[in-house]
């Protein structure tokens, strides 16, 4: 097994994790309800992508059917 012949400098380690950090996550808006989500994915509040209604929210969950 390999054994390093000299400690490393805390610099070159923290050089080597520089990438580890974590990033911002991009939001946009909904051309819909102007509401805040991640791009490329459907909304969360009015269930559009791309202008089209991908999820409809007005059906009821099979929970709400049988409790009626």
């Amino acid at each position: 097994m390999a054994v390093p012949k000299k400690k490393l400098s805390r610099t070159r380690t923290r050089k080597r994790r520089s990438h580890l950090a974590l990033k911002k996550i991009n939001l946009g808006k909904c051309s819909k309800c102007d509401e805040l989500k991640l791009p490329h994915t459907v909304c969360p509040t009015c269930g559009t992508y791309n202008n089209d209604e991908v999820i409809d929210f007005t059906k009821k969950d099979k929970k709400e059917n049988k409790e009626a």
